[in-house]
């Protein structure tokens, strides 16, 4: 596999080895010994899938003490994925990154623990599955306004679709410190 940094430290494009003939191909997603042979000893927990329609916006979401460490890829359809440091105390804090994850290049992106993530529908349909190395834990959820203007994401759509929670999330700077993940 090959491993690309993005601009900020730690979230990573990992670029499967995908071995195609006339049958189709196979790919392994994950491996723990080739993760943990380039730094991420990781350990996953949880498996999600979300299946969402051409303009959807999911996102962004953290954990607040519960932090998840996340490998997103969007198994069909194409999708741009974003992480945002939300991370109280991080040289990086409010920085964000993105990277378009499809089912024909089968990149992944990686995002450590206590980053905001989220995403956006680029085709009719998309399935996106992602492993996290922590358990959703429902009350210590915490939403970043999708368009905060002081983070600034440029998502590749306009007039998103999205759920009353994502449209009522907080800019950044009105966060609580307590409501934040904390930087190690």
């Amino acid at each position: 596999m090959k491993i690309q940094e993005t601009s900020l430290p730690g979230v990573l494009i990992i670029e499967p080895s995908v071995f195609s003939d006339h049958r189709g191909l196979f790919m392994e997603t994950y491996h723990s010994g080739r993760f943990a042979a380039h730094g991420l000893d990781v350990k996953f927990v949880q498996d999600n899938l979300s299946i969402s329609g051409e303009n959807v916006l999911r996102g962004l979401h953290y954990q607040i003490t519960h932090v998840q460490a996340k490998l997103v890829q969007a198994v069909q359809g194409r999708i741009f994925d974003v992480a945002v440091d939300v991370r109280k105390g991080s040289p990086t804090f409010g920085q964000w990154t993105g990277a378009v994850l499809d089912d024909e290049s089968h990149r992944q992106m990686f995002i450590p623990a206590g980053f905001a993530h989220g995403f956006c529908v680029l085709s009719k349909e998309a399935r996106v599955c992602y492993k996290c190395d922590a358990l959703y834990a429902p009350g210590d959820e915490g939403t970043l306004l999708w368009s905060d203007p002081d983070v600034g994401v440029e998502w590749p759509l306009s007039d998103p679709i999205l759920s009353e929670k994502d449209q009522a999330g907080p800019r950044l700077k009105d966060i609580p410190p307590n409501r934040l993940p904390v930087y190690k």
